[in-house]
């Protein structure tokens, strides 16, 4: 059995999670629905990477409508105790608010469960 991680729902009704990305801690909106992890411009460029010399060749859609997005792919991504290597991500032109943990990393955990008021990651 490899190590578990909860995630607690916010006094908003979405589970928020504290992570770490490459080592920085990052806000995600846990969104299963999301595609791959997303990331605004101002996490990646925290990350090291420089919004301005990503290639912006997918169109996604966001809460806010459509945007462009960049493929990156981040060394490691860690919630609680749930690590996972070498995640790929998309850096969101425009539209988004808060970075997304998606599917990109959840649909590589073992499983993941959510009760009314948390989120459980299992490696």
């Amino acid at each position: 059995a490899g190590s578990a991680a909860a995630v607690r729902k916010g006094p908003d009704g979405h589970f928020w999670a504290q992570g770490l990305v490459n080592g920085e801690p990052v806000r995600f909106l846990v969104d299963t629905g999301a595609t791959a992890v997303a990331l605004t411009p101002a996490d990646a460029a925290r990350l090291g990477f420089d919004p301005k010399r990503l290639n912006y060749v997918y169109g996604v859609t966001t809460a806010a409508g459509q945007s462009r997005a960049a493929a990156v792919t981040l060394a490691s991504v860690s919630v609680g105790g749930a690590r996972l290597p070498d995640v790929t991500a998309m850096v969101v032109e425009d539209g988004l608010d808060t970075s997304l943990l998606g599917m990109s990393y959840l649909g590589r955990l073992s499983r993941f469960t959510a009760t009314q008021d948390k989120l459980t990651l299992e490696l």
